[in-house]
């Protein structure tokens, strides 16, 4: 199939004169990121040159022709802030059948991610490295998405800081929107109080309901990354919430 191709030289980030628009209100209070620090290796830089054109997707505020981005029509899974992409490759490669849209500014993980998407010949992700609050706002439509994939986000363990997290009635909401009916919402966090928070905030909105009675096993698909490994041998605990677009 014929991929679409970007520009290489330009931060995929960044929009053309003609695209700047006013922030969005929420923006001032929300983001889905905090900048992290970080060195790019070479193999990631040589993935970004090579593979950045073809699975790179620029940010655009208008609405995103899926058909045209993946080059197909296929159920379309949003993934926000994919880390490393260990996750994100590993569930990918499991469900062929279906396209990853995948937000991520960080920029040694999205490198990790183009490079993972060579060593494995993926095809079905394509890589936004902008905030998924402006993807979601302008290029996402209602019922546009089968899944969204929410995993680790950062916990702000200080509850001054609990305001900050990304799992809030707004945001969900925008996220219950964007869901097609029987579409899901997969949630997963390492620290309790959020876990409780995320189970809190989704049981409080009226698009979504629960598939389990509480908290849900952890479904086949995600794996268990390095870091979750050592945190479970640590004994720290693991939460998954799933709820479905009704």
């Amino acid at each position: 199939m014929t991929l679409p191709a970007t520009d290489p030289a330009r931060d995929p980030a960044a929009p053309t004169s003609d695209e700047e628009t006013p922030p969005h209100p929420l923006h001032r209070r929300l983001k889905s990121f905090v900048k992290r620090a970080g060195r790019t290796t070479e193999g990631q830089a040589r993935a970004f040159a090579e593979l950045g054109p073809l699975f790179l997707l620029p940010y655009r505020p208008e609405p995103l022709d899926i058909a045209a981005a993946f080059g197909r029509v296929a159920p379309t899974v949003l993934e926000i802030g994919f880390g490393m992409g260990e996750a994100t490759a590993h569930i990918a490669a499991l469900q062929p059948e279906k396209n990853f849209l995948c937000c991520e500014v960080h920029e040694p993980g999205v490198g990790a991610l183009l490079k993972r998407i060579g060593e494995q010949q993926l095809s079905n992700i394509r890589i936004c490295a902008h905030d998924a609050v402006d993807v979601i706002d302008h290029m996402l439509m209602p019922g546009m998405l089968a899944g969204v994939h929410v995993f680790f986000p950062d916990p702000w363990h200080k509850t001054r800081h609990n305001k900050r997290r990304l799992i809030q009635p707004p945001f969900v909401r925008k996220l219950a929107d964007r869901l097609a009916p029987g579409g899901y919402l997969h949630c997963a966090t390492d620290w309790q109080p959020y876990a409780e928070q995320m189970l809190e905030v989704l049981s409080q909105e009226p698009l979504l309901r629960n598939t389990a009675a509480g908290y849900a096993p952890k479904p086949d698909y995600r794996p268990l990354t390095k870091f979750e490994n050592r945190g479970l041998k640590l004994g720290h605990g693991v939460w998954d919430v799933v709820f479905e677009r009704i």
